[in-house]
């Protein structure tokens, strides 16, 4: 298998963590977005959407979208589970990875790409061309802002998203606080109990992946 991956981005880097948890090693082709690789003819033919990361299988089978790789090395790398380990807690982890990935990464992504003039007419990933809405630039950072003192209120009360139980969920999470600061957004200083948590997270040695 072979992993497309760019070491600055927050969905690889979930993908990386979520490997180094389970101690899983996938050869790695890096895709340099800043010159634009990810719109190569040749990279084309492996996504045609033109985003990383990207899985391609040994017969040449690619699967793209970071929680579909996840959820395909989850099946054939079952130790360690990560996305739960009883029907009750894998509906739990489903349900807060989702609400990290509309509330924390797409929340982001808009504060990011609706304001950085490099994305112009680039505001969505993918094979179309949109142009940038500065509106939403504005609302993503209030939604960072909301993300930051709803999941503060969750760690008063929780030591990872689900109870004690480490997930993919907290992967995303983590990732998304590195995204956060694409638009010079960090953890507020009033927002203790997260910042126990990804102090707690940092320490893993996957958080280096």
């Amino acid at each position: 298998m072979k992993l497309y991956d760019y070491k600055q981005a927050p969905n690889p880097r979930r993908v990386r963590i979520f490997m180094a948890e389970k101690g899983i090693e996938i050869e790695t082709v890096q895709v340099d977005l800043t010159k634009l690789e990810q719109h190569s003819d040749a990279f084309k033919k492996i996504n045609p959407l033109g985003e990383v990361p990207t899985l391609q299988l040994d017969d040449g089978f690619c699967i793209n979208q970071t929680n579909a790789i996840c959820r395909y090395l989850e099946e054939i790398y079952p130790d360690n589970p990560l996305y739960g380990r009883t029907p009750q807690e894998r509906a739990q982890v489903e349900s807060q990875n989702h609400l990290i990935q509309i509330n924390g990464i797409v929340a982001g992504g808009e504060a990011f790409r609706n304001s950085n003039p490099n994305f112009k007419n680039r505001a969505l990933s993918g094979s179309h061309d949109y142009a940038q809405i500065p509106e939403l630039a504005e609302r993503g950072l209030l939604r960072i802002d909301n993300l930051f003192a709803d999941l503060d209120k969750h760690f008063a009360r929780q030591q990872f998203l689900v109870g004690d139980y480490f997930s993919v969920a907290d992967i995303t999470a983590f990732c998304t606080l590195g995204l956060t600061r694409w638009v010079k957004k960090a953890i507020p200083s009033e927002c203790i109990h997260l910042q126990r948590w990804f102090d707690q997270v940092s320490s893993r040695p996957s958080s280096k992946a």
